[in-house]
């Protein structure tokens, strides 16, 4: 029996998961690792603690499935976007890996925007933000120029990982497109940019599409793993493109609705020049010539556990959640802005924070129970409202992650969305689009569409009830003015924060 192995490297854990021919997944592990919060603001990981978790989880995966090393054909990954690793001349690192939900890089997203303005995004068809990874370069080179003048290349998280297993340095067009150097068109790292910037062209890996062949596992790392020497390594994409891949959005029109501890509602786009004048992320997607548009709350699931840490610590999810269908759309007159850790789309406002609005003395745990998933889903809304004010018909969305584990949840959200939710039968996130760039890598299928044909197995429906549209709806236009009205209260009690 043949099978392929994805590799999905999140910001909390690495996850590897062992597949077969018809998209049965056989056996999963994980191994967590930790975050460093050094300052407000700071989010940092050791780049070889991934190497470590991949490693142990890749033994543990060989010997739970209990199959023939030779069996397993490819690797492919998927993962965390935009974090930072810089490597000096014999490959090592010179620093702590920069992640995606770091801060820090306000002034230089500043300058970037400054020294390019236009052009930015005409080339990467992206702002510039503090989470992706030319700001995080430009504040290593100004504020560690000693560490910098060591540096001579950049991967991404997933990248090192893949060159420790294979001793081979590249990156794929899909997490590319995440770091703003990236001329998304062309697929071309940016001279117009890195001149700008004031960056030399040697610090780019070479750049690969997510399902091209780099090599094979290093002898002493497929000794350390149990697998074959033999086994090939595909390059892999980032995780909202292998997410998206593996609930089947290969086609223009496909939707994607993933809540995790972020949430993404990430629609497929064939042509480049789609343009939503940087309201939403455009990014090349892991399907070859072709891309995604992107909107992003930051603390989607985030809220949800925000929520039940804080008010109910002793309760399960199913405790805390109970009672919430017998609520009406509405929360009994109670709203939530889900803007604790600030927020992306629309808004791309490190500042602002959540607000609970409307509370009264009849207010149970149950309303903000609910409150809490639906402020979740309206900021979700947000990004289809942007797909939608642009022209693009939004029918069906595939909805994956925390979100689509909860029937109620996903009646809501084709409420508040006023289209059909479809839930997978073994949704498996980014670890099976990682799996699928393999199988398609290792030559089973000739195409992606025909890979997902076997690998994503549609379940569950769930229909808008007019009613409750028609109540969302007003709910919404509600929502939508609660940012503009806290904006400035959020600014001004910024100096009280510690």
């Amino acid at each position: 029996m043949s099978c392929v192995i994805g590799i999905d490297l999140g910001t909390s854990a690495v996850k590897a998961l062992l597949a077969d021919w018809s998209g049965d997944v056989l056996a999963e592990v994980s191994r967590s690792y930790p975050i460093f919060h050094e300052h407000s603001g700071w989010s940092e990981q050791q780049p070889d603690d991934w190497v470590a978790g991949t490693l142990e989880a890749l033994r543990e995966l060989v010997e739970t499935a209990n199959i023939s090393a030779d069996s397993i054909e490819g690797i492919s990954f998927s993962g965390q976007m935009h974090g930072l690793v810089l490597l000096d001349e014999a490959g090592n690192p010179v620093r702590n890996a920069i992640l995606w939900n770091d801060t820090r890089t306000t002034a230089e997203c500043r300058e970037i925007e400054q020294r390019l303005g236009d052009k930015l995004l005409a080339i990467t068809r992206n702002p510039a933000l503090e989470g992706f990874t030319l700001p995080k370069l430009l504040w290593v080179r100004k504020h560690e120029p000693s560490v910098f003048a060591q540096a001579s290349l950049f991967l991404l998280p997933k990248d090192y990982v893949r060159y420790r297993l294979t001793g081979a340095l590249h990156m794929d067009f899909s997490d590319a497109a995440g770091t703003l150097l990236l001329d998304v068109a062309s697929k071309t790292w940016s001279a117009d940019i890195l001149a700008a910037m004031e960056l030399s062209a040697a610090i780019c890996p070479p750049l690969v599409a997510s399902h091209d062949y780099v090599g094979t596992l290093l002898p002493e790392q497929a000794e350390r793993t149990g697998l074959s020497p033999a086994t090939r390594v595909f390059a892999g994409g980032a995780d909202n493109a292998c997410g998206a891949i593996g609930a089947g959005i290969l086609q223009e029109g496909l939707t994607m609705c993933s809540i995790g501890t972020s949430g993404v509602i990430l629609t497929c786009e064939q042509d480049s020049d789609s343009d939503y004048a940087g309201k939403v992320h455009f990014f090349n997607h892991g399907k070859e010539e072709a891309y995604y548009a992107m909107g992003v709350t930051l603390a989607a699931g985030y809220s949800l556990s925000w929520f039940k840490e804080t008010f109910a610590k002793e309760a399960s999810f199913q405790e805390l959640l109970a009672g919430v269908e017998s609520v009406a759309p509405g929360s009994n007159g109670l709203l939530f802005t889900p803007y604790l850790v600030g927020e992306r789309t629309p808004h791309a406002d490190a500042v602002i924070r959540g607000s609970f609005v409307g509370i009264d003395g009849s207010h149970e745990r149950v309303h903000f129970a609910r409150a809490v998933m639906e402020g979740i889903t309206f900021s979700l809304n947000e990004s289809l409202d942007i797909f939608r004010r642009s022209g693009k018909r939004i029918g069906t969305i595939v909805s994956i992650g925390g979100g689509a584990q909860n029937p109620v949840w996903l009646q809501m959200q084709a409420d508040v969305f006023n289209a059909e939710i479809v839930a997978l039968e073994h949704e498996q996130g980014p670890g099976l689009g990682a799996a699928m760039l393999a199988a398609l890598g290792c030559g089973w299928f000739e195409s992606l569409e025909d890979c997902a044909n076997a690998f994503v197995k549609r379940a569950s429906l769930y229909k808008p009830q007019p009613e409750a549209v028609a109540a969302y709806a007003g709910l919404f236009r509600i929502y939508q003015q609660v940012y503009e009205q806290t904006r400035e209260l959020n600014e001004s009690l910024q100096a009280y924060r510690g």
